[in-house]
């Protein structure tokens, strides 16, 4: 037996970069997979139909995490595809990186808006389910940018550390109903984004991990896995980093 067969997963933002190797990862071990995208329908639709066959069910929803509305349409909807939601993986996210000194409050706002609104809108609108059913796991996508901070990137910094307070509250607050919060916080992770950066640039991000080398989607996705599987039932409430020892 495939340790995620017969769980259905939600996932936020699962249409490319690591939210994408998450949503190859969970169907790889058994699971039924709800994932959302903003932009990237056909890449979306791509996904779908690599992955589709009779063994699991997988769609895609086009949803806005970041407004609530759209959160609780989208549960509504999962459920009467899947019928029931077992684990949350909020991942959706984006960077409008630069310095303070130069970054607009839109800049600020809308990042902190998809980010970290995000997580509480879809926390709060699946809760429901899990609090009936008296079980489910909720994995919050952070960074080590979170933990440490990084020049030119106060608001994404801003929202990822709000993330990993949210969910630590979070973990307190349900788990008495058997529900479970936890915390990934990948370091330099080789994305289609990184794909564009310099060799120099990649080398210097190198030069700074104790591994040597940039983590690939897969090393999040592996633990995502863990955490969405039964084998991590007493664990809530941690902040996990995946960063090849950077902030070690």
């Amino acid at each position: 037996m495939k340790l995620l067969e017969n769980k259905n997963i939600l996932i936020t933002g699962g249409s490319r970069g690591i939210g994408k190797g998450i949503v190859y990862k969970l169907v790889e071990n058994g699971a039924n997979v709800a994932f959302t995208y903003s932009s990237s329908s056909s890449v979306s639709k791509e996904i779908v139909n690599d992955l589709a066959s009779e063994k699991n069910n997988i769609k895609a929803y086009k949803s806005d995490a970041s407004v609530f509305e759209e959160c609780e349409v989208l549960i509504k909807n999962v459920i009467s595809d899947f019928g029931d939601i077992d684990v949350l993986i909020n991942n959706a996210g984006i960077t409008k990186d630069n310095l303070l000194m130069r970054m607009s409050e839109n800049d600020f706002d809308s990042v902190i808006e998809i980010n970290l609104k995000s997580v509480f809108n879809m926390t709060k609108a699946v809760q429901k389910i899990f609090l009936k059913k008296r079980s489910g796991s909720i994995i919050n996508m952070s960074s080590v940018v979170g933990i440490k901070g990084n020049a030119g990137q106060s608001n994404y910094a801003a929202s990822k550390a709000g993330i990993i307070g949210f969910s630590k509250s979070t973990a307190i607050e349900l788990g008495s109903r058997n529900i479970r919060c936890n915390v990934i916080a990948p370091g330099f992770i080789k994305t289609e984004m990184t794909d564009n950066l310099s060799a120099s640039v990649i080398e210097s991000w190198n030069s700074t991990i104790p591994l040597k080398r940039p983590g690939e989607t897969h090393d999040v996705a592996n633990l995502c896995l863990f955490l969405a599987s039964d084998l991590s039932s007493y664990i809530t409430g941690q902040v996990i980093n995946v960063d090849g020892g950077l902030l070690t």
